[in-house]
């Protein structure tokens, strides 16, 4: 009889072993859905311990068990007890493709992406269908630099139907590195899916679309000629327009021969035929993400002035929407409606009134800017907004459309996962404060992203702060708040302070009366973190010679006279110094050609900055990064600082492209 009984004991462990791991994958596999809140993945998270808890009181020579225990410490950021755990799980049973997939992530965590994919292949051979593996792999080779075949592996998932956030984000980082030196319809494809999406960050394809087009439609040849009938049907220069800025002369002089086309035709024919009406739409759009930048002739100058006129009598006559619809739509490909004298007439409508296809430009051109200029009335910095024409207002700038995904995270697992920081003393909700938010891009990812974080987001431009609020109001976002620096320095003032400071762009040289170093002193307490990037951007030499001339020839801060600046840059593309700039994202928007020549970075906030971290006795250097995030040994990094510090003859660390970390100590 007790024979018998053993094997059926162990029959019911086996069989209670075996359901419990069930339970606690299915658990794990909540704690890392995209779309559960912070606290159901921690929740989750918890549970599959309880589970896994169970399992080792039955029996400690599971495999799986050790396994998923490991997986849970990665996610904590407990890199060293996960990897003993993984190794523990193959001591068992040494034949687990799972387990060398974990080791392949675990050595991803670490920063070593060689390693990574020996781990990764050793999966494969054990198991040639794990898709994890094959994700794995192309995370490794994007991290080692080998974007194209990264590229490859992550379009083989997309086929597979396995669209994950990180596939997809992947594919988006491996794209903006790739060059498009043929037509290629396989990519024109890839463009348009990506695109097609909502959950990627269509900013980051303009370079990608740019090279794909200008390989399709020939634009490096001179004699190339693009009809507006296969311009109007070409699915991929349509979601381009519509959705991203593309930084390549080729691409904007086509986009200007295009417009100008259009109202040609509208000239001769005095209509714009309905399979034009998505192409004028996008162009539209697409001029207003530049700030209106692109070039004009007189005579486009001269027919656009008839068309306005046209619109105001159309408006005085009392005519129907659809009757002003194609109009409007031809006068926003050169201007915002919203600065039209006839702009008041086009409110008597809400939004959702106009034609569905006509309502992305028409809340661009005219709504938006409404309710942004609402926005800006209580601050007093718009008193210096009503010396300018409206057309002369700075643009906001950086131009974006859609967040980069993170699943929801707190703040306080970065500060102790990422820069190995005690946060047991802290609040159950931090401030983080974003000096220099700019658009406002990082500073709503932030928000969107962190559940138990307040922001403050600091900018000068109003443009900037204008367009940063809206966005949060749209997404719902009600913990933060975006400020000119003169009510983010009384806020700071007034004895608030920060838990965390992002520094993003400088104060111009315009604001020489605020010190940043001064405000972080102020605003940070003891534990406080600030992340800072060394290096200025928009500060070449070919910048300096812009301003110069700006300053001998008294340029006004007009469009009229960006304009004019822009055209001499592309008209002298050959010289290396300006030709430079032809690179640079900034060139392509009117609101960061502004920024570079009207409002450049104040380089001595940045040393005053590093001046004040490099205090060892107050600050605490706890993590550098290089430009592509790799982290950097501490100790050369604080050493540089301290011999730059006590004037000692070195290399600056400002103008390096470094991300510093600092903690205060006291």
């Amino acid at each position: 009889m007790q024979a018998q009984h053993q094997p059926q004991v162990a029959s019911r462990n086996q069989a209670t072993i075996a359901r419990l791991l069930l339970a606690a994958n299915s658990a794990y596999g909540e704690s890392n859905r995209p779309d559960n809140s912070y606290t159901q993945r921690v929740e989750a998270r918890a549970e599959s311990r309880q589970l896994l808890a169970q399992v080792m009181e039955l029996s400690h020579e599971n495999a799986a068990a050790w396994g998923l225990l490991g997986r849970l410490e990665m996610d904590d950021g407990n890199l060293d007890t996960a990897r003993a755990l993984f190794e523990r799980s193959l001591d068992i049973n040494p034949d687990q493709p799972q387990q060398y997939t974990n080791l392949g992530y675990w050595a991803l965590a670490c920063e070593r992406p060689a390693l990574a994919e020996q781990y990764f292949q050793e999966a494969l051979q054990r198991d040639r269908q794990s898709a994890a593996a094959f994700c794995g792999i192309a995370h490794a080779k994007r991290r080692l630099g080998q974007f194209d075949v990264a590229y490859l592996h992550y379009r083989k998932l997309l086929q597979l139907d396995l669209n994950w956030p990180s596939v997809c984000a992947g594919m988006v980082a491996c794209a903006g590195h790739l060059q498009v030196d043929r037509a290629d319809q396989e990519l024109a494809y890839d463009a348009i899916t990506l695109l097609s999406r909502d959950d990627v960050a269509h900013q980051e394809l303009g370079r990608f679309a740019a090279g794909i087009l200008c390989q399709q439609y020939d634009l490096d040849n001179p004699n190339a000629a693009v009809l507006l009938e296969a311009a109007a049907e070409d699915e991929l220069l349509l979601l381009a327009l519509e959705k991203t800025l593309m930084p390549d002369a080729r691409i904007e002089n086509l986009v200007t021969l295009l417009r100008h086309a259009i109202l040609a035709e509208i000239a001769q024919t005095a209509t714009l035929r309905d399979d034009m009406h998505r192409l004028a739409a996008a162009i539209a759009l697409y001029a207003d993400r530049t700030g209106y930048a692109l070039l004009v002739s007189d005579a486009e100058e001269r027919l656009l002035d008839a068309i306005n006129n046209s619109i105001r009598a159309q408006f005085a006559m009392g005519e129907r929407q659809e009757d002003i619809a194609g109009s409007l739509m031809i006068s926003a490909l050169y201007g915002a409606l919203f600065h039209q004298s006839f702009a008041v007439d086009i409110g008597r409508w809400n939004l959702t009134e106009w034609p569905v296809g006509l309502q992305p430009l028409m809340a661009a051109s005219y709504y938006n800017r409404a309710m942004e200029e609402a926005i800006k009335q209580p601050f007093e910095e718009k008193a210096a907004e009503l010396t300018r024409e409206r057309a002369d207002v700075p643009q906001a700038w950086p131009t974006w459309q859609t967040l980069s995904h993170h699943s929801e995270s707190s703040l306080k697992a970065v500060m102790k996962a990422k820069l190995g920081l005690n946060t047991d003393s802290l609040p159950d909700t931090l401030r983080i404060m974003v000096c220099g938010a700019e658009s406002g891009q990082r500073a709503l990812e932030l928000a969107a992203s962190l559940s138990d974080v307040e922001i403050v987001a600091v900018d000068e431009s109003l443009p900037n702060i204008a367009r940063a609020s809206r966005t949060a109001q749209e997404m719902g976002l009600n913990h933060i708040v975006f400020w000119p620096w003169s009510l983010a320095s009384q806020f700071i003032a007034d004895g608030n302070q920060v838990h965390w400071l992002e520094i993003g762009r400088l104060p111009s040289e315009q604001m020489s009366s605020l010190s940043l170093a001064q405000l972080v002193d102020q605003a940070s307490g003891q534990g406080a973190v600030v992340h800072l990037h060394t290096r200025i951007e928009g500060d070449s030499e070919a910048d300096s010679h812009i301003r110069q001339l700006i300053r001998q020839h008294e340029l006004p801060e007009t469009r009229a006279a960006l304009r004019r600046l822009r055209r001499m840059i592309i008209n002298n593309a050959q010289d290396p110094e300006l030709g430079a700039l032809l690179r640079e994202d900034d060139f392509y928007g009117a609101g960061g050609c502004h920024n570079r020549w009207f409002r450049p970075q104040d380089k001595t906030q940045l040393a005053g900055l590093i001046n004040l971290l490099s205090n060892e006795v107050n600050w605490k250097l706890v993590r550098a990064q290089d430009s592509d995030g790799h982290s950097l040994a501490l100790a050369p990094v604080q050493k540089q600082l301290q011999a730059e510090a006590t004037g000692s003859n070195v290399q600056s660390v400002q103008g390096q492209p470094l991300t510093l970390y600092f903690m205060k100590r006291r």
